[in-house]
């Protein structure tokens, strides 16, 4: 039996020279798939197995931010890594971008040495992740999860955090931080019981599981508060993500057992690490804590930057 050793990668892009470029750069490399729009790239991935996808965002038929959309919303696709490919630089583009799922963004004209390093990057990343939730299949899973929300636990996120910021460190990548908790959580306790304080508690839970790329790492930081860990992700980035998580949340009905409904709010702090100069998330981790007051005395039920 052979064992394959390269990557797949599908390019969507409907230029054909930019795709050419790219089968020039990764040719050698990678296994490439190829598709001129949307529409058959959505049936190349569902017919292959694709390791990373590099999308372009304006395309005639389907644009790639829904393409994007689609993928994220199916079991199957939703943690294939997305690279948006464009010539677009305004940050509402990039900040789409992230809020549609994308891990990255890369800008025409393709610098090579930039994106041959991007792709090695959230490769590497890919088989960090697939290691360690092949080494939590077993009893060790229990122990780095919450017992509650089945999220990670805060020991495993001390332990899970070093290794990524070592990784950013040696690639020279963005890395950020989401904090956050529940809007008045004590007035949910006190009106409805602690069992329905739980079940508010599971429920954003859920959402940071379905809205959460595959490589970020959400862990119960404690009661109420939840912290995310964002890999190649910038200060802006971390602001769509918590945005996209925030409007979610205060779209959701939760159902009561006497038939009443319950809806909450949360407010959210992002912080981007010092690649530089820092050595450990401490720091971060406080100045997101503080942007999360901030959010909190600033009315709550919004996302605020350090």
């Amino acid at each position: 039996m052979i064992t394959k050793t390269k990557k797949t990668i599908l390019i969507v892009d409907d230029t054909k020279i930019n795709i050419d470029i790219l089968l020039e750069l990764l040719g050698d490399t990678y296994d490439i798939l190829v598709s001129l729009n949307g529409t058959r790239a959505l049936e190349i991935i569902d017919e292959n197995h694709v390791d990373i996808i590099l999308l372009d965002i304006l395309m005639p038929d389907i644009n790639g931010y829904d393409v994007c959309r689609v993928l994220k919303s199916k079991e199957k696709t939703k943690h294939i890594p997305v690279i948006f490919i464009t010539a677009n630089t305004d940050e509402e583009s990039i900040e789409n971008a992230f809020e549609v799922g994308g891990i990255d963004y890369i800008t025409k004209p393709f610098k090579a040495l930039e994106l041959l390093a991007r792709l090695r990057t959230h490769l590497n990343m890919q088989e960090l992740l697939k290691e360690l939730e092949d080494s939590h299949k077993d009893l060790e899973l229990l122990a780095s999860q919450d017992h509650m929300t089945k999220l990670y636990n805060r020991r495993y996120f001390s332990e899970i955090s070093m290794k990524i910021l070592e990784l950013a460190k040696r690639n020279k990548k963005d890395l950020s931080v989401l904090m956050l908790d529940i809007d008045k959580f004590k007035n949910v306790n006190d009106t409805y019981g602690h069992h329905v304080g739980d079940d508010v508690i599971i429920a954003l839970a859920n959402v940071l599981k379905n809205l959460s790329r595959n490589s970020d790492v959400a862990c119960r930081f404690g009661g109420e508060e939840f912290l995310i860990l964002l890999p190649e992700t910038n200060l802006e980035g971390a602001y769509a993500i918590g945005e996209k998580i925030r409007k979610h949340v205060e779209d959701l009905v939760i159902k009561l057992e006497n038939q009443e409904t319950l809806k909450f709010t949360i407010s959210a702090g992002v912080a981007q690490i010092d690649i530089e100069n820092e050595l450990n998330l401490e720091k971060t981790i406080q100045r997101a804590d503080d942007a999360l007051y901030e959010a909190k005395e600033g009315g709550r039920n919004k996302v605020c930057k350090s």
